[in-house]
C-alpha cells in the first residue's frame, strides 16, 4: 500500500507477529495522525495484504492490552464518529472495482477500533516519486499517468460521491508506473468537522475555497476533486503546491502557468491545469470528462496497464471475497501468481486487443457459420473449455441419405423441397464471461488446452483472453523450460496471471 524501503518507528503500532486470526502483521508501512498501515501475510490464502487501523493520535493512545483508550471522555463523541466515517469509507471503497483505485477486501471491529485490509500494492506515494525522480517527471510521464487516475475519480463520481482528498500523498505510483488512488480521508474530515478544527484537516494548496465553507456539502462537486487534482499537477510542474484558496479569496495571488511559460510543457496543459485551479467552483471545468478534454487527452479511457513490473514480493492484487454482496455487476479481480507453476521464469499467454477470436474457433474448418465468422471482430481470443468443446458444423458424411441426394436436378418434387426443414446450425459457443490479463515475455509461447495460442504482449507487458465457462490448462514455454497452469472459470471475471512475481 506504500513503499517500505525501512523500517518505521510509529508510535501506538501494533507489535510485530501480532495475529488477527488468519493475518500475521509482518511490518510498519505507514503511519500518520489518524492511522496506521501494516504489511500483514494471509497465512490462510498465503499472500501479503495491507492492513490500515484507525489511530487518531490525538484522540486515543494504546494500552497495555493493545486496546485503545480515549486520552479524555470529552473526544468520545468525535472519535466513534470518526470511527463510523472510517467503517463507511471501507464499505464504500469494496464496492468499487477500479484497477487504479484502492480495493478493500474486507474490515472488522477489535481492539476498540476498526481495521480495512486492502490489495497491498507495491510502489511509492506520488510525492516521494516526484522527489526522488525529478528528471522522470515531465509533460510525457504525466500524460501516461493521468488517463488510469481520471479513470478512478470518474468511477467514484458516477456512484455518486466525492474524494475530497486528492493530493500527492493520496496517489500511489506502483513499480509500473500505474497509479493507485487511495483513500479518502473520511475520518479526517469528520473528526475534523467535530472539533472545530476543520481547517487544519485540509491539505493546504490542495483543498479548494468551498472545503473551507460552513455550508460546504452543497457547494461541493465533481470540481472540488478537479480543484485537488490541478493543485497535484501543479505541483509536478513548478515543484511547489498553488497558494492556498482562502488566501487567494483575500488576494488571489495565483500566478497562471501558461503566463510563466514553462520549458516542456505544452499551453494545452498549462491552461487545463489553470482552469483547474480556478477560485470559483463554476469556472474550474465540471466533469472529469470536461477536464481530459481541455488536456486534449484520449475522449476513451484506455485499457488499464495493471501491474507489470513487480520490484520484489508483496505486490498482490486478490478478489474481495467476504464482501461480494454489495460489489455491483462489473467483474471481480482474480489473481494468480507464479509460484503455483511447475517451474520457474515463465509467464502466461496473452494477445492484443485486435486478435479475432473466430481464428481459433475455425481452426480446420473453412467453413465457419456466420455466427462464428462474427466473432472476429471481438477484442480478444475467446478459447473454448476443456469442458465444454465448440460444436463443429455437419459435414456431408454426417448428413442423412436423403440430404445428400436432395438437388434441384434429382428431385421431381421442388415444392417439397422448398418446404424440407433447414439443415441445423451448429451450436454456438459458449459465452466469454472471464477476461484474463496475462503478462508475456517476447519469446514465449504458449498453449490453452493443448492448442498453440498467437499470442503477442501489449505495450503494457500483458495480453488479454476471454474465456467461457470451464477448465483451462496453459502451458508456457521459453527459455527456462515448459510450466503449466490449471484455471476453473465458473463465474463472471477479471484474472490476473502474473508469474513473474
Amino acid at each position: 500500500m506504500s513503499e517500505h524501503d525501512q523500517p518505521l518507528n510509529v508510535p501506538n503500532a501494533l507489535p510485530l507477529g501480532y495475529r488477527f486470526n488468519e493475518f500475521e502483521i509482518k511490518e510498519v508501512i505507514g503511519g500518520g495522525g489518524f492511522g496506521i498501515v501494516y504489511r500483514a501475510w494471509d497465512h490462510q490464502l498465503e499472500r501479503d495484504i495491507a492492513i490500515k487501523e484507525f489511530m487518531p493520535a490525538s484522540l486515543a493512545v494504546r494500552s497495555d492490552d493493545l486496546n485503545l483508550v480515549l486520552r479524555s471522555e470529552r473526544f468520545s463523541k468525535t472519535f466513534h464518529a470518526g470511527l463510523n466515517s472510517f467503517i463507511q469509507e471501507a464499505r464504500l471503497l469494496a464496492r468499487f472495482n477500479h484497477p487504479n483505485l484502492l480495493h478493500v477486501l474486507r474490515f472488522w471491529v477489535q481492539n476498540d477500533t476498526a481495521y480495512m485490509g486492502t490489495v497491498f500494492y507495491s510502489g511509492t506515494t506520488l510525492s516521494n516519486f516526484s522527489e526522488r525522480n525529478p528528471q522522470s517527471v515531465n509533460e510525457t510521464w504525466i500524460r501516461r499517468m493521468l488517463p488510469p487516475l481520471l479513470g478512478a475519480i470518474k468511477t467514484i463520481h458516477e456512484a455518486g460521491y466525492l474524494h475530497r482528498d486528492i493530493s500527492l500523498d493520496n496517489v500511489q505510483i506502483q513499480s509500473s508506473g500505474e497509479p493507485i488512488l487511495l483513500d479518502f480521508g473520511s475520518a479526517r474530515k469528520t473528526i475534523g468537522n467535530l472539533s472545530d478544527e476543520s481547517e487544519t484537516m485540509l491539505r493546504p494548496g490542495y483543498a479548494p475555497i468551498e472545503q473551507y465553507s460552513d455550508n460546504d456539502e452543497s457547494e461541493q462537486g465533481a470540481w472540488t476533486d478537479i480543484y485537488a487534482l490541478g493543485a497535484v499537477l501543479h505541483t509536478l510542474i513548478t515543484g511547489a503546491p498553488p497558494p492556498v484558496s482562502v488566501v487567494r479569496s483575500i488576494e488571489d495571488n495565483y500566478q497562471p502557468l501558461v503566463q510563466r511559460r514553462l520549458a516542456g510543457y505544452s499551453t494545452t496543459l498549462l491552461s487545463a491545469v489553470d482552469r483547474a485551479l480556478a477560485l470559483k467552483p463554476e469556472d474550474r471545468p465540471q466533469s472529469i470528462d470536461d477536464f481530459a478534454a481541455l488536456m486534449a487527452l484520449p475522449e476513451r479511457e484506455p485499457e488499464p496497464l495493471l501491474s507489470a513490473k513487480i520490484s520484489g514480493p508483496g505486490t498482490m492484487l486478490v478478489p474481495i471475497e467476504e464482501e461480494e454482496e454489495v460489489i455491483k455487476p462489473a467483474s471481480k479481480l482474480k489473481t494468480l501468481l507464479g509460484h503455483r507453476f511447475a517451474l520457474p521464469g515463465l509467464v502466461a499467454a496473452g494477445v492484443l486487443v485486435g486478435l479475432g477470436a473466430g481464428l481459433l474457433m475455425s481452426r480446420g474448418n473453412e467453413q465457419t457459420p456466420p455466427a462464428e465468422t462474427a466473432q472476429n471482430d471481438a477484442p480478444a481470443v475467446t478459447v473454448a473449455p476443456v469442458n465444454q468443446p465448440v460444436a463443429a458444423p455437419p459435414t456431408q458424411a454426417d448428413a442423412s441419405p436423403d440430404t445428400v441426394a436432395s438437388t434441384p436436378a434429382q428431385t421431381s418434387e421442388p415444392a417439397q423441397t422448398a418446404a424440407r426443414e433447414p439443415d441445423p446450425q451448429p451450436a454456438p459457443p459458449p459465452a466469454p464471461v472471464a477476461q484474463v490479463y496475462i503478462r508475456l515475455q517476447q519469446g514465449e509461447r504458449v498453449q490453452v488446452n493443448g492448442q498453440p495460442q498467437a499470442l503477442v504482449p501489449a505495450v503494457n507487458g500483458f495480453a488479454t483472453l476471454q474465456l467461457a465457462p470451464g477448465n483451462y490448462t496453459f502451458a508456457i514455454s521459453g527459455q527456462s523450460g515448459t510450466r503449466e497452469q490449471t484455471l476453473n472459470i465458473s463465474e463472471e471475471g477479471v484474472w490476473l496471471l502474473d508469474p513473474h512475481s
